[in-house]
């Protein structure tokens, strides 16, 4: 719980520390953690166990649960699997996006791809983020190609955005931002593609139409089919495949590849790597590869 507490001058404060911690014993983590593998393909290994006791103790306090067993019994019951998942979700998944983020990519993206792609296609361009938390990552897109479209005469584009928590979803499809996001935002970009909120006190800014029209989201898990049918010419999905484990990496990686056009370009995460995998993709640049 939290802890009022009060210094010398009598103002009070809260304390950012919590105590009474639940302690999780060893065969609940082992359940908890391989059912996040198998459903979500997410590596639990025990060094994980404190961190997810301690992001599992909102959901106990949410639930007025007093230990991880009666919380696995209900997870595990079927008004559970139906409202408790997404929760569960939002507890192990790690959400860090931001604007322009790999900024070399987006000049890659401008300079390179959309030129080689865009010469005498006869279909809108069709890009996927893959993982796209709160949306950052596909309007960053949308307003690069708009750009390209603006300067070049025109490119018919659409962007799907998928990721596997609502909660991420709902502020991606609500495109507000506080202004502190905004800084890697050229600023004659923010001119022409961000709306100010008309009450200046709240310092947030909202995505304008010209960007949000080419972009739609929809809640997909990895470990589920991909239940849509168009090839794509586009795929980002980068800083996500790393919290899986190498075997479900390329099983991944593959079935993109499977939706991704011949020609069609895959965009990674610096910290993520393709060696080793059997996949039908020539390296292009550091992170960037093109289907073959």
């Amino acid at each position: 719980m939290a802890v009022e507490r009060s210094n010398s001058t009598g103002n009070s404060r809260v304390a950012t520390e919590c105590v009474g911690l639940t302690h999780m014993d060893d065969r609940i983590f082992t359940r908890l953690s391989e059912f996040i593998m198998t459903e979500l393909g997410i590596k639990m290994p025990p060094s994980k166990k404190t961190l997810l006791e301690a992001r599992l103790q909102k959901r106990l306090r949410d639930l007025n649960i007093g230990s991880h067993e009666e919380y696995c019994e209900y997870l595990f019951s079927p008004s559970g699997m139906e409202d408790e998942l997404v929760n569960l979700v939002d507890v192990v998944t790690t959400n860090t996006t931001d604007f322009f983020r790999e900024p070399k990519h987006f000049e890659l993206l401008t300079n390179n791809v959309l030129p080689a792609l865009t010469a005498g296609m006869s279909h809108g361009l069709r890009l996927w983020s893959a993982g796209c938390s709160s949306g950052e990552e596909p309007y960053t897109l949308s307003m690069a190609l708009c750009e390209y479209a603006r300067q070049g005469g025109g490119l018919n584009f659409s962007i799907l955005g998928t990721d596997i928590s609502t909660r991420m979803l709902r502020m991606a499809v609500r495109a507000v931002y506080p202004e502190s996001k905004i800084g890697p935002i050229p600023p004659e970009l923010r001119r022409r593609y961000l709306l100010r909120s008309k009450d200046r006190t709240r310092r947030l800014v909202r995505i304008g139409p010209e960007a949000r029209e080419h972009v739609r989201f929809r809640r997909l898990n990895f470990m589920e089919e991909f239940s849509f049918d168009l090839q794509l010419d586009i795929i980002f999905c980068r800083n996500v495949v790393i919290y899986f484990d190498r075997r479900t990496q390329e099983s991944l990686f593959a079935r993109f590849c499977r939706k991704l056009a011949v020609g069609g370009y895959l965009f990674i995460g610096h910290s993520e790597s393709l060696a080793g995998m059997d996949l039908p993709l020539e390296p292009m640049a550091p992170t960037v590869y093109k289907r073959i």
